[in-house]
């Protein structure tokens, strides 16, 4: 029996929790032995990483070839946005339109398990969670030049200079004491080693901190961090340069609409419509009476792409460029050996019958 429930789909933003939390439903005579579970439209999870760099200038970048001899210092702040991946996953949200009752006999120890929307994972058996393993941002680092860090390595002197130059000529001849210093620790050259190896690592790791202090003074900072964000996508006939998202020099992704950053693009091809079963004279096969209903999905081909190049193209299974058949529900609810099978929460096709 099938159930009819009106809702309208959105095109939105959102950061996907593929459902992992499952629930067990048995035929009882309290629910009549009817169970009811959904079958899935197919939904496309555009994962985007992008990168932020941000560079900072040091006070004294203007002396760096001078006192250091180092070309190349970051003469001015600034902060650069790219792309660094896009992924595509389908995954099932409840359609409305295809929900279903099973109808179990009583007696028997027929059940069902769903996932935490209602979507079917299996019948009289465990169902196979698909392992999603989630992208982790990678966070800023700290700079020196944050909050004016460095600050905690001048020395008397250098605070007492009268003047820029004068601070990094200072500043530059305490980061060679402070090179000198750990050379000598290093290769031994000194009155009194540390008392044991992990006083060493620590005077080591203080001196390396002070260096990078200095060295960023003249050299500056460069910092780098991702962002992930995910658009959900449905998938509902073939389109051509669709914009998902956005890239931003200022703001990074963005939505389609936001006309400040250069679109990315998805092209979506059907390659395979699902279609019905034929039986062994190549006639399509008639539906068994209070079917368990299942999806045939068909396929599409989907790209991701900046107008240059691609940056995503792969075929995936869509369910609604399928059709819904059916299993005679007698293989489930046999008393001596009841069949037990398994299915896709993408698109609610059969994974696997068996015993």
């Amino acid at each position: 029996m099938k159930y009819f429930i009106l809702t309208l789909g959105l095109f939105l933003t959102t950061n996907i929790g593929f459902a992992q939390e499952t629930k067990r439903l048995t035929a009882e005579k309290h629910n009549e032995y009817g169970l009811i579970y959904s079958l899935p439209q197919t939904h496309l999870d555009v994962e985007v990483i992008a990168t932020k760099t941000t560079r900072k200038a040091g006070p004294y970048y203007q002396y760096a070839e001078k006192y250091l001899g180092i070309p190349g210092a970051i003469t001015q702040d600034s902060e650069e946005w790219a792309l660094s991946s896009v992924k595509v996953t389908p995954y099932g949200v409840p359609d409305p339109e295809e929900q279903y009752l099973m109808q179990f006999k009583p007696g028997g120890n027929g059940y069902i398990v769903l996932d935490e929307n209602g979507l079917l994972l299996s019948i009289n058996t465990e169902p196979v969670i698909d392992s999603i393993v989630s992208t982790a941002p990678k966070q800023k680092q700290e700079s020196p030049l944050d909050n004016n860090e460095y600050a905690k390595v001048y020395s008397e002197e250098l605070l007492m200079s009268a003047s820029t130059v004068k601070m990094a000529e200072v500043a530059a001849k305490q980061l060679y004491r402070i090179r000198e210093s750990r050379l000598n620790l290093v290769t031994g050259e000194v009155d009194e080693l540390p008392a044991d190896g992990e006083s060493f690592k620590l005077i080591i790791q203080q001196l390396d901190e002070q260096e990078a202090a200095l060295t960023a003074l003249f050299m500056g900072t460069t910092q780098t961090e991702t962002i992930i964000k995910h658009f959900d996508y449905i998938p509902v006939e073939e389109v051509t340069n669709d914009i998902v998202f956005r890239i931003s020099d200022l703001y990074g992704i963005v939505k389609p609409e936001n006309l400040s950053g250069a679109p990315v693009y998805l092209s979506l091809k059907i390659t395979e419509e699902g279609e019905l079963p034929l039986d062994n004279k190549g006639n399509i096969k008639k539906m068994p009476k209070n079917a368990v209903a299942y999806a045939i999905p068909g396929k599409a081909e989907v790209i991701l792409s900046d107008g240059k190049k691609t940056l995503f193209k792969e075929n995936l299974p869509i369910a609604q460029f399928g059709v819904v058949f059916g299993l005679d529900p007698s293989i489930f609810t046999d008393k001596k050996a009841p069949s037990c099978a398994t299915f896709y929460p993408q698109t609610g096709a059969i994974r696997q019958i068996g015993k």
